[in-house]
């Protein structure tokens, strides 16, 4: 059970490094594109795929994982284990509900207004606010998996 438990243990840690790491990366790889339209196109896309397809699918298996593990070795009404239940949920609707539909937005008005537009203007400010408040529940289920309060 020692060496299954350390195995699921570490995947859960390299699915959290995958989603966290790729979400934290978005705004340097916005920072690098600056204000060239083709550039920030590519780059915009870019994070669109990395979020589809690499971070949004770790965040699931960090759920897999983290109920597993939690199941396993802890319980679900330990009280730190409920916070990041809670804040999970909160960053996935947030994520799939509110991110994903600003970033595609961004990008249409990109392609559709150009890079130099008040609404592109506006839909990147509203993408980035948003992509920063999905952030602030993740990085409480990080504090809350390194640090383990009593609450």
């Amino acid at each position: 059970m020692g060496v299954l438990y350390n195995l699921l243990k570490l995947l859960h840690i390299l699915f959290a490094i995958t989603a966290v790491g790729s979400n934290l990366s978005y705004g340097i790889w916005q920072g690098l594109a600056g204000n060239d339209p083709q550039r920030t196109t590519f780059v915009l896309r870019s994070v669109k795929f990395i979020d589809d397809h690499v971070a949004n699918p770790a965040y699931l298996l960090l759920l897999v994982s983290g109920l597993t593990l939690a199941g396993w070795h802890w319980s679900y009404t330990t009280h730190w284990i409920q916070a990041a239940i809670v804040f999970y949920v909160i960053a996935i609707l947030l994520g799939f509900a509110v991110y994903s539909p600003a970033l595609v937005r961004q990008i249409q008005t990109l392609e559709g207004e150009g890079i130099s537009s008040a609404a592109y203007r506006s839909a990147g400010i509203r993408a980035t606010a948003i992509g920063i408040g999905v952030m602030v529940p993740i990085l409480a289920i990080v504090f809350m998996m390194v640090v383990k309060p009593a609450l």
